[in-house]
């Protein structure tokens, strides 16, 4: 009998033909996300699963899978909705799919910062609407970028990648994690590292590359907030928890932050009271990843880490 494979969501074509050669490939094709419920349902009895970061992989639904469970295999680089331990006890493999995603995310980011700083959003809305009436001394005045300074919180290959597009603009550089850059990667990408605190005093813009753990839930939360530039921009397209979005709305109600660029939130898909109202944010549906290259490239790598559990090898990205 063929191992069994339930893939939660559908995915671009191509990658799940390999594994439909050696295994049954059940895919979820229905609307919207499966509940906890639907999920543990459908994976009664399967050998591998294709998750998404909006499936929640716990105690639970490993239970509910069955012992011959073999591997968890995400679709995305962070691995916050897997309970690893719970995966670990049960000798579940679990993997990701980092390096893929690196530069497509990069770019958004990147567009973020640009999109708040030069009010691109608002020109757009505002010529859509008929209300562009011509040239104007002071209309949807911005705020230059080249010349100053951005914050890079995790700089890991994300994080690396915002620093070479900022270069490209003229930007000075510092960064924060853990522990400095091993050898003279940073020097070699412009970077200087700082403690949070400086961060956040020294840098006009922001952006956040650090995964969510339980040491960075809430990483900026009111205290950090109030460290930040009057004129700050604040880019995410890492994990919402890492920043109290509820605190974050009240500054930018309050003009104490110049804007945000969101592609990430706290309580996905549903956003902070206040936040779709302000006009210094630009809000975007998770799509940092969304490129058909990357993500026919996670598929693949998807693929690659099923394979190697079906086939008793260690999966190449086992985490």
């Amino acid at each position: 009998m063929k191992p069994c494979v339930f893939v939660t969501r559908p995915i671009l074509p191509g990658p799940l033909e390999r594994l439909a050669a050696i295994a049954e490939v059940r895919v979820h094709e229905g609307e919207g996300l499966l509940s906890a419920a639907e999920l543990r349902a459908q994976v009664t009895g399967i050998d591998a699963l294709f998750c998404h970061l909006t499936d929640i992989v716990d105690e639970a639904l490993l239970e509910a899978a069955g012992p011959q469970l073999r591997i968890v295999a995400n679709y995305a680089v962070g691995y916050n909705n897997i309970d690893l331990d719970a995966c670990r006890r049960r000798g579940v493999a679990a993997t990701n799919t980092p390096g893929v995603l690196t530069e497509s995310t990069a770019d958004i980011a990147f567009a973020l910062l640009l999109a708040v700083t030069r009010r691109l959003v608002e020109g757009d809305h505002m010529v859509r609407a008929g209300e562009f009436n011509g040239w104007a001394p002071q209309m949807l005045l911005g705020h230059e970028i080249s010349g100053k300074t951005l914050g890079i919180i995790g700089c890991g290959r994300i994080g690396q990648a915002m620093a070479r597009r900022a270069r490209g603009f003229g930007l000075s550089l510092l960064y924060t994690q853990r522990k400095p850059l091993a050898g003279d990667l940073g020097r070699e990408l412009g970077l200087e590292y700082v403690s949070l605190d400086e961060l956040l005093e020294h840098s006009d813009f922001i952006s956040l590359h650090c995964p969510l753990t339980p040491e960075t839930h809430h990483l900026l939360g009111r205290t950090q907030l109030a460290r930040m530039k009057r004129e700050a921009i604040l880019i995410n397209t890492a994990r919402g928890p890492v920043v109290d979005e509820a605190a974050l709305v009240e500054f930018l109600q309050k003009k104490e932050l110049g804007g945000a660029g969101f592609d990430v939130y706290e309580h996905e898909p549903q956003l902070s009271p206040g936040l779709a109202e302000l006009d210094n944010v630009v809000l975007l549906p998770h799509i940092g990843s969304a490129t058909v290259e990357t993500r026919r490239r996670m598929g693949e790598m998807v693929v690659d880490n099923i394979l190697a559990a079906l086939q008793g090898r260690r999966p190449p990205n086992a985490l």
